[in-house]
């Protein structure tokens, strides 16, 4: 288990409809949390990224991602996350591989109209973890940008309560609770919790 990584590669979604930059540098700011670039994480292509992370951090991080893209209008993010071994620890994330790394392409390469999806060993977990996602992105896709706003703030600072969170985005306590209720947040912390406990168990890292 201790050589099990989690890579998440994604690409934006409609990156060509706003500057580049406007959302290039949030999505920086986002990655910079886990890791130096290239070794953690690296930018190619123009719009697509991989990222790696501990396995336990992984939904977490991709959903924080979505909310920080999704507030611009139009835009949002694919991510595929790929769990297992990583055998080769290159300089540049893109040049590492890996079961992670081959499980996450994999994914990605067979996403439809779901935004994210999650590849581990066990089938019968990613099965009931996609389904779980595809419900819970009937939510996430639709967040609007205030929202996703809120979101990203709330998951950056899990310990504040909803006062704090208003004093910090200038907003009212009541317009937080609103826009946490519009967001599922208490069902998104429900899954997050579950992913936590079911991808920690040892059965999930059998390769």
């Amino acid at each position: 288990m201790n050589n099990h990584v989690a890579i998440l590669t994604g690409d934006i979604i409609n990156s060509r409809s706003i500057a580049t930059q406007d959302w290039l540098t949030q999505l920086k700011a986002i990655l910079n949390l886990y890791g130096d670039t290239p070794k953690q994480w690296e930018i190619y292509r123009g719009d697509s990224f991989q990222l790696e992370v501990t396995p336990v951090k992984a939904l977490e991080t991709a959903i924080l991602i979505k909310a920080a893209l999704k507030q611009h209008k139009n835009l949002d993010v694919r991510i595929s996350i790929g769990i297992g071994p990583k055998e080769y620890n290159a300089e540049k994330i893109t040049e590492s591989n890996g079961v992670a790394f081959i499980r996450s392409g994999e994914a990605f390469h067979e996403m439809k109209k779901q935004t994210l999806v999650i590849n581990t060993a066990q089938p019968k977990l990613n099965e009931t973890l996609n389904l779980m996602l595809k419900l819970g992105l009937l939510t996430m896709d639709n967040w609007q940008p205030a929202t996703a706003q809120t979101v990203m703030v709330a998951l950056t600072n899990p310990l504040a309560q909803q006062k704090d969170l208003a004093k910090q985005l200038g907003k009212s306590q009541s317009t937080i609770s609103e826009a946490l209720l519009r967001a599922g947040f208490d069902e998104i912390s429900q899954l997050l919790a579950y992913y936590a406990k079911n991808i920690t168990n040892n059965d999930t890292f059998t390769t």
